[in-house]
């Protein structure tokens, strides 16, 4: 396969693959002919690539990067490239290496001179900039924040520096506390948007200042993926 997805090549090559973020109709064509013709598939959790290769009717080999995974099986990853194998690189939504596995293996493959190429797809950031109504021509990603809350406060200041509007990830478990902190560096007046579950069917999508976000998520079950997007008010 080239590097136009079309044709089997006889160097190995490897597919950093975008897949759906929920709605499994939002994946390519171009990235089920990459899945049909791979020879076996870099995964996160098999059990959700399954899924979408069963939706599909795929049947491909399945080899798990999932944490101290990814770093494990390079050898044997490069091993495969060597023997001239396609392979594609996938995480459970969205696209490797943002926030996901697979930043290792793309650089011990690149190190050794075979084929990268990324086949683009859905995208939570791109997903939640397009429709939250204050996005500008440049935004800070930030990926998820730290877990210990004066690293939070730290990484949100650094970031406010850049007079940009800012996107991150937040688990649904961590959101009300990091919200907290947001106020508390960046102010409750900052513009914020939510988008929960996106293009799933229980998708939620919650506006305005970050003090009215707060007071609507309070009391409330919070399940689910979640993207931030704040910006200091005008």
């Amino acid at each position: 396969m080239s590097g136009n997805g079309t044709e089997k090549d006889q160097k190995g090559i490897l597919y950093v693959v975008s897949t759906p973020i929920g709605n499994l109709s939002d994946i390519t064509i171009r990235a089920l002919e990459v899945l049909k013709q791979a020879d076996q598939i870099l995964c996160e959790d098999t059990r959700i690539t399954l899924k979408l290769l069963n939706h599909f009717g795929i049947q491909k080999p399945l080899l798990t990067i999932f944490g101290p995974k990814e770093k494990k099986e390079i050898p044997k990853i490069l091993a495969l490239l060597e023997k001239g194998q396609c392979l594609a690189l996938l995480s459970d939504a969205g696209t490797p290496t943002l926030s996901d596995p697979g930043t290792s293996i793309v650089k011990n493959v690149k190190e050794l001179k075979f084929p990268v190429v990324p086949i683009p797809g859905a995208s939570a950031i791109s997903c939640a900039l397009s429709v939250c109504g204050f996005a500008e021509k440049s935004f800070l990603f930030l990926g998820f924040l730290h877990r210990k809350s004066g690293k939070i406060k730290k990484e949100l200041l650094e970031a406010k520096k850049f007079k940009t509007t800012v996107v991150f990830f937040e688990s649904p478990f961590r959101i009300l506390k990091t919200l907290s902190l947001v106020a508390d560096t960046w102010g409750k007046e900052t513009l914020t948007f939510i988008g929960r579950e996106m293009t799933k069917k229980f998708e939620e999508v919650l506006e305005g200042t970050l003090n009215e976000i707060i007071e609507k998520m309070q009391g409330k079950e919070i399940l689910g993926e979640i993207t931030v997007i704040i910006k200091e008010p005008s």
